[in-house]
């Protein structure tokens, strides 16, 4: 390996700071937090992760020319994640006076569903590429990375934020435990369903 402990360092301290910046998944993994519980949000946060190996490594290996020969197919994605949370938040919002156990169609979707959401998510943020092509360079010297280098820089770009999402999704877990009258479940839902139609609105303009 090619890069320093103190390399490794300032880069996770990096992605630790980008993690605290909201953004699209955090708003999306509150809303599905709020709406079904640790349970229902930690698969959106494994979702995430396959975008956050993909992007620092498609940077790495600076095949800039993906983007243009697949343009059309980013545009997809993009439009998929935004119906998808448009869907999820419509569903919610519909469902907001019953509970996770009483309204099965609320978890229908289940470990999948949140799993696909995350992805969509992440890979329906081409900015995402973007920042990773802008700052790898800034850490790494790019020439010289080696295999288990960029082994290294992808496990990194995963870990910092999956560990960041999941205490998150416990903070709202936890949150949301605290909600026991209907009628606080009910706005619960309501908020969880317009965080959810947010990120489907946000995400064509990001």
């Amino acid at each position: 390996m090619t890069i320093t402990l103190a390399d490794a360092a300032l880069y996770t301290a990096a992605l630790f700071i980008l993690f605290l910046t909201p953004g699209p998944v955090w708003v999306a993994l509150i809303a599905r937090g709020m709406s079904g519980g640790f349970h229902a949000a930690w698969p959106l946060a494994f979702g995430v992760v396959v975008g956050d190996i993909l992007w620092p490594l498609l940077a790495i290996l600076g095949v800039t020319w993906i983007l243009s020969v697949f343009s059309d197919f980013m545009l997809v994605l993009r439009w998929v994640a935004c119906i998808t949370f448009l869907v999820m938040g419509w569903l919610v919002i519909k469902h907001r006076d019953k509970t996770i156990a009483s309204d099965s169609r609320l978890t229908r979707p289940g470990m999948w569903a949140g799993f696909l959401a995350g992805l969509a998510v992440i890979l329906g943020n081409p900015k995402a590429i973007l920042f990773y092509m802008g700052v790898l360079p800034g850490f790494f010297d790019l020439d010289q990375l080696t295999w288990n280098d960029i082994a290294a820089i992808c496990f990194l770009s995963m870990i910092v934020p999956l560990i960041g999402n999941l205490i998150l999704s416990v903070f709202v877990d936890r949150a949301r435990r605290l909600i026991k009258s209907q009628r606080a479940l009910s706005r619960t839902n309501f908020v969880a369903g317009v965080l959810l139609i947010v990120v489907g609105l946000v995400i064509p303009f990001t």
